[in-house]
Order: structure tokens, then sequence, then C-alpha cells
């Protein structure tokens, strides 16, 4: 029989040669197998010493081959990836990677001239399961609100590398005068009250321009980075000046604050402030969860992205429950929108209803059909289905403020609890100017997935 302690010798080279854990569990299996056979044949003092000796050699294998440097000649990879088993954010569901056929979901013959059908294929990604809530935008909101108040009280630490940082452990006084500029001051108070100045809340986000930085390869990198600055509190007016003749002024001075709507879906807020919130979100998450394996951002969802999560599965399904009605079988409304003349309660809501109000659809979300409509990451051109991929298709213009006002349309998705059933059907667009804020448009958020699919962890 083999000396065990050449077969031992063959299991270090085993172990140098190569560092899959796969061969590290055929070693110690190897390494049992051959202690069981050797009890057999030996015993006493003598298999006492072989013992301590056989461990002794085996123990010394395993270090020499965790502290090499892994040169050995052969083509092995790179030792100490960090592991990825995917992740899935709070309050998100993934999107399998699918197809789906795009057009008119309806008899809609003007549509069909400019919004031709065509097959095409989408990446999975996870999605919001409901729009972006009251709450949820709020968090946002106190951020800013908070760092501006450290900015002014100086509460900063320095890192070893000489940067200052906001030091968040440390308490704000709201009664600290150094925090009076926040509030509205002398003739700007309301009935003496202590009110908070929003447009004080300004937030810079950035973004990365990929598709300038495929295309101008000379071009200096900090050319492709791009700022903006944005107001972050929602433009509570809106429920005003969305409708004349009209008494909403409760809504506007209570439905972004009061607990009584916490539940239900932001509105008041512009592509670029939901573009913010996306880039703070992000920077939220890798602030926590940050070990730099996620290399995606949270983002608006594309166009496509959005209309195939809506279908819940169900190709060319009009509606995202899948039927070719508003009402199921008991007459019962299955979505928040304007039936009939504008019977606006019929379906139980007046103006929103709470994000999670209705069944979800088959991928788990809620309110893909009315409630808000919903901003996209798609710029709006009428006959973009002429000439967009049929792999991933989008359409992107970053639109500057002096750009012609065409250039500044975005695609919204879904219907509104103010619109009729046409605009809820999975396959209608519609748009709105980037810089506008609307009492019916709100959005949620997308995030790429890496991988083939969630079934592989």
């Amino acid at each position: 029989m083999q000396s065990i302690f050449g077969v031992y010798f063959d299991i270090y080279q085993t172990i140098t040669a190569n560092k899959f854990l796969f061969l590290y569990k055929r070693t110690i299996f190897t390494f049992t197998f051959l202690l069981i056979i050797n009890l057999k044949e030996n015993s006493g003092v003598k298999m006492k010493k072989l013992l301590k000796t056989s461990l002794a050699l085996f123990c010394v294998a395993l270090i020499v081959s965790a502290c090499g440097t892994g040169q050995t000649g052969q083509l092995v990879g790179v030792d100490n990836r960090p592991s990825w088993k995917g992740i899935n954010p709070f309050g998100m569901v993934y999107i399998p990677s699918g197809t789906l056929h795009i057009g008119p979901s309806d008899q809609d013959v003007a549509n069909t001239m400019v919004q031709r059908q065509k097959s095409i294929s989408i990446s999975g990604f996870y999605m919001d399961d409901t729009e972006i809530t009251n709450n949820e935008y709020r968090q946002f909101v106190y951020w800013v609100k908070d760092s501006i108040s450290h900015t002014l009280l100086d509460n900063y630490y320095e890192t070893d590398s000489g940067e200052e940082l906001i030091d968040w452990e440390m308490e704000i006084d709201p009664t600290d005068e150094t925090l009076d500029e926040l509030f509205y001051q002398g003739d700007e108070k309301f009935a003496g009250k202590k009110e908070l100045n929003v447009s004080k809340l300004e937030y810079e986000f950035q973004w990365y321009d990929w598709q300038a930085a495929a295309h101008q390869k000379d071009a200096n990198r900090t050319a492709h980075i791009k700022k903006d600055k944005v107001l972050v509190y929602p433009d509570t007016l809106v429920w005003i000046r969305d409708f004349a003749y009209s008494y909403n002024e409760p809504m506007a001075r209570n439905y972004f604050w009061h607990p009584a709507y916490d539940d239900y879906p932001v509105v008041g807020v512009d592509w670029k402030m939901a573009a913010a919130f996306s880039y703070w979100r992000t920077k939220l998450w890798n602030s926590y969860e940050g070990n730099g394996v996620n290399s995606e951002d949270f983002r608006l969802p594309t166009e496509h992205e959005w209309e195939y999560a809506a279908r819940g599965g169900h190709d060319l399904a009009p509606y995202p429950w899948g039927g070719y009605y508003v009402r199921n079988a008991k007459g019962c409304l299955l979505a928040n929108f304007k039936p009939g003349r504008g019977n606006y309660p019929e379906d139980g809501g007046l103006y929103t209803v709470k994000a999670d109000a209705y069944f979800p659809n088959d991928y788990g979300l809620y309110n893909m059909a009315g409630n808000v409509a919903e901003w996209t990451n798609t710029a709006f051109h009428e006959n973009a289905y002429s000439f967009l991929h049929d792999l991933n298709p989008d359409l992107r213009y970053d639109a500057k403020d002096d750009d012609a006002e065409a250039q500044k349309r975005k695609v919204i998705r879904g219907g509104s609890w103010k619109d009729i059933a046409y605009f809820m059907q999975t396959g209608t667009r519609h748009w709105e100017f980037q810089d506008t804020t609307k009492s019916y448009v709100g959005f949620r958020c997308a995030l790429t997935f890496l991988g083939r699919s969630i079934n592989d962890f």
C-alpha cells in the first residue's frame, strides 16, 4: 500500500495548485478516508504517533498553501474575490428577464401609426412594489434639512486622510439661533408661526454621461460628470394650480406633511427631483451596505422596463391585472382613476389612495395603473418605436434649461386618479415636461439586477 506520507504530499500539491473550494472539500474527505484505513491497520502507540505526525503534516500543508502567492503556473483566476449572492432592497421586487410586444394594447388606429408594435427583450431588474410614498420621500427631505443644519452648526469631523465629513452623531439643537435662517423671518412669518423656509432645502446630485463617454473617447473624464441642484421639497401648490375654479386648498396644506397621508404616493415632484432622490437613495444604501460589490445605482425605470413590469408577465395584456376590463366579475373597479364622466369616488378614492391599495399584479407591483402617473428615465419622441433597439430599448436626452421645450419631454406611464381608463392601459404612452410638477405624477425606483437570474443564488 502506498505510504500515507506520499499520499499527503500529493494532497499538498493539489491544494497549492488549485484554490477552489470544492478541492479543499475533496482534500479533507481524502485525508479522513486515509486515516480510517490506517486506524484499521495500525494500533497502539505506533498508531498514536502516526496520527499526530499526519495531522501535523496536513496542517502545515494547509498553512503553506494559504500563505502562498498563488503563482503556480496554473490559470486559476484571482484569489480572494468578494462573494456575490445578489441583493434585494427592502420594498423592492425582482422582475426577471424576458420579452414583450410593445405598442398600442387596444384598437388605437391613430397611435398605431407612430407607436408601431415591436418585440423587445428586457434584462432583469428590481422595482419598488409601490410608488414612493410621502413618508419615504420625507426621509430624503429631512436628510437634506439635517445636513444643512449640521453645516450651519459646523458639525464636522476630520478623517485620517484630512477630509471633513458631517458628524451625524452630533445632536441638532432646534433652538440654536444659528438655524434661524432656515425659517421664515420678519414679514414672511404668517400668524407668528415658526415655519420652515422650503426654498433653503437645496440638494446637489450627480450623474455620469455614459453615452458621451462611449462616443467621445478623447475627452477629459470631468466632461462626462454632470452636476445639478434642485429644491427637494414637493410643490404642494400643484393641488391648487392644476384645477381652476376648484377648492383643493386643504390638500395643498396637508397632503405632504400630515400623517393621514404618510402612505400615499408623493406628488408635486418633477423629473429632476425624482432623479435627485434616486441619487441620494444610492448614497444612503452604500453608506450602510457599501462593500464595493453592488456597482449599480437606484434610478428611474426606463419606459419599457416600466411597461414590462406593469404587464406582470402577461404579454399583450391591456391592464396590469391581465384582463380586458376595469371591473372584476362582481362589478368592482380594479384601480383608482376617473370612472364614467367624473364619478371620482366610485373606485374608493376621491384623490389618490394609499400606495398599496387594490391588488398587485403578478409581479407583486401595486398601482401600476391609476393612482398617480409615474416618471420614467426615457425622453419622449412620438416615433421612437421605429428606431429603438430591440434589446433594452431606451431613448435618453439630458435636456438643459435653455433647450427647446419639446426636448424637455419625459415619458410618464400608468395614468392617474384624474385620468380616464385609456391612460391606465399598459401600452399607452404620455409625457410631461421634466421641469413640471403635477398633483397626479409621482414615481418609483428601479435597480438593475446583476447576474443571469435570481434563481442562481
